[in-house]
This record gives structure tokens, C-alpha cells and sequence, in this order.
């Protein structure tokens, strides 16, 4: 009886998984301190703000280089929300000035709201335009509106203001808003190129059941798109909520002014003293709260739509 032997399986050379190597290597020990350092001189500034804020303004001045706040005390934020008296204020080193937080919060959302909802409305409508429509010169069209990107937005302050201000519009909401609410290239080009990646088949089946170019756009262009429209809405109200510049070009009457241009003012209201930079901190942190609580809930979301405007 004959016996056959198998032959032996070739041996397979060993590939060393990933758990294998060292996960305290010199590269990536270096990288997580490169990334250390990046977040600690990225968080550093707002610690220090926080600090100042927690202050006592007399004392900030006997060791401005502490670390930690000197003489602790709530009142700079009291200060900015106008629940300290005059008195009080000005014993712990304020200048007596009282900010109405709320009604500059009020403008400011006001402000901020309205032109994100204009902005993304009729950048959304000109980018299904200009990706989803055909018609003659719409890439020439398209081209001279997008050079608007290289135009440095100090160039067109002056003219902007000139219009406004014929028109009767300055210290109003109206003037605020519609000379940046209008048209935005960079909106414009964001959801372009993220639109010209959409699938024509949907399309061409609403066609099919006789549905037009606006049932189209806000039945099934807008909702496919609902990423990117969400990150530029975020960058958009961002925008407008630090816009410093425009509004005090425009904006004298207080019931207008947005929080950007109060803390200005909080900051001139002691000329003959040193300004109170523990209540200008804490009134800062105030504005910037909102904000941070936005990038904290949309963060994720921004990062992860950045990959929608890629080139066509």
C-alpha cells in the first residue's frame, strides 16, 4: 500500500501588525509633542483671558505676569452684564461705565441671522445656477462673479458706504446687512463645486414627472446638499458676528450697534484711567460664548464638509 505524503505548506513570512511596533516610537513621541504645543499656543490666549476677566482691575497692575488671576473676584463679570452699581464698579478698579449686554447681543444676532439666511439663500439659488442650468455664457458669468475673491473687501467699503448712506440707510438693520447679505463669491464657489458632484439621475427623474427648476432646487438640490448649506451658514454667521469694521462705519445709534463695536466703546469709556481690561475680558468671553458653543455642536460637521468643494 502506497502512502503519499503531503507536501509541506510553504512558510509564510510574518508581517509585524500594527500592535507589534513600538507605540512609543521618536516620530510619533514627537508628533503628539508637536500637537501639544499647537493646542496649548492656540488655547493659551483664551486662558488668559479668562484670567484677566476673573481679576480685580486695581490689582491687575502689582503683578500684571501671574498666571493665575489676581485678587479673585466675579465683579469684572457683574461689570459686563450690568448687575454691579456704579459704586461698586468703580471700587473694584471699572470706570463706572454700565454695558447693556443684552441689547448688543440682540443686534448682533439680529445682524448675524439675517444676512447668514440671505447669503446662503441666494448663493445657494445662483450656485444651482451656475452648476445645474444651462444656458449661454454661464461659465463667463460665473468666472467675473468669482473674481471677486481676488478684490481685498477695504476696496469696496467706500463705495459701499457712499450707496448706504444715499440711500437714507445708515444706522438701520437694512444698511448693516444688505451690502453683505447680497452676494458672497466665496459661498457662491463653495456650493458650486459641491453641487456639480450631485447626481443627474434624480434630476432628470423629477423632470420626467414635470417638476421645474424650483421645485428642483428646494425639493431635491437643497436638501442633498444640507452639508455644505450647514457649514457655510456656520462660517457665514461667524463672519458677521465679528465684523467690527463695517458697523462702525455705519452704525451710531446704539439700539443698531452689534456687541463687537459695545466692547469698543467699553473699552473708551474711562479716557482720563486705565482702561478696564478685567471687565472688557469678561465682556469678551460673553460675545465669544455663542460661538464657541456653535463650533463645539457643528465642529465635526465643518470638518467633515470641507471635502464637498473639491475641484471640477
Amino acid at each position: 500500500m502506497a502512502v503519499t505524503i503531503a507536501p509541506g505548506r510553504a512558510a509564510v513570512p510574518h508581517r509585524p501588525s500594527r500592535n507589534d511596533t513600538s507605540r512609543f516610537s521618536p516620530g510619533r513621541v514627537a508628533a503628539w509633542i508637536y500637537l501639544g504645543v499647537i493646542v496649548l499656543v492656540t488655547l493659551f490666549p483664551f486662558y488668559w483671558i479668562l484670567r484677566t476677566a476673573l481679576s480685580n482691575n486695581y490689582k491687575l497692575a502689582t503683578d500684571p505676569s501671574s498666571p493665575l488671576p489676581v485678587g479673585f473676584t466675579w465683579g469684572a463679570f457683574e461689570r459686563a452684564l450690568g448687575l454691579a452699581s456704579t459704586a461698586e464698579a468703580q471700587a473694584q478698579g471699572g470706570s463706572g461705565a454700565s454695558l447693556d449686554i443684552v441689547l448688543y447681543l440682540r443686534n448682533s444676532m439680529i445682524y448675524a441671522s439675517v444676512q447668514t439666511v440671505l447669503i446662503v439663500l441666494l448663493s445657494a439659488t445662483a450656485a444651482y445656477a451656475f452648476s445645474r442650468l444651462h444656458w449661454r455664457g454661464r461659465d463667463l458669468v460665473f468666472n467675473i462673479l468669482i473674481s471677486a475673491l481676488m478684490v481685498p473687501s477695504v476696496f469696496t467699503l467706500l463705495p459701499n458706504f457712499v450707496l448706504v448712506k444715499d440711500l437714507g440707510l445708515t444706522d438701520t438693520f437694512a444698511g448693516l446687512i444688505l451690502p453683505g447679505g447680497l452676494f458672497q463669491a466665496f459661498t457662491l464657489f463653495f456650493l458650486r463645486q459641491f453641487m456639480l458632484g450631485l447626481s443627474n439621475e434624480v434630476e432628470e427623474a423629477a423632470i420626467i414627472d414635470g417638476a421645474g427648476p424650483l421645485r428642483i432646487l428646494f425639493r431635491i438640490v437643497l436638501p442633498m446638499s444640507s452639508a455644505p448649506i450647514a457649514t457655510v451658514s456656520l462660517l457665514m454667521f461667524v463672519n458677521a458676528w465679528n465684523d467690527y469694521f463695517w458697523p462702525l462705519l455705519i452704525a451710531n445709534d446704539q439700539h443698531v450697534q452689534p456687541l463687537t463695536l459695545a466692547l469698543g466703546v467699553f473699552k473708551q469709556s474711562s479716557p482720563q484711567a486705565a482702561p478696564d481690561w478685567a471687565g472688557l475680558m469678561a465682556a469678551a468671553l460673553i460675545a465669544a460664548l455663542p460661538m464657541l458653543m456653535l463650533f463645539v455642536a457643528f465642529g465635526k460637521r465643518i470638518v467633515n464638509s470641507i471635502g464637498f468643494s473639491g475641484l471640477k
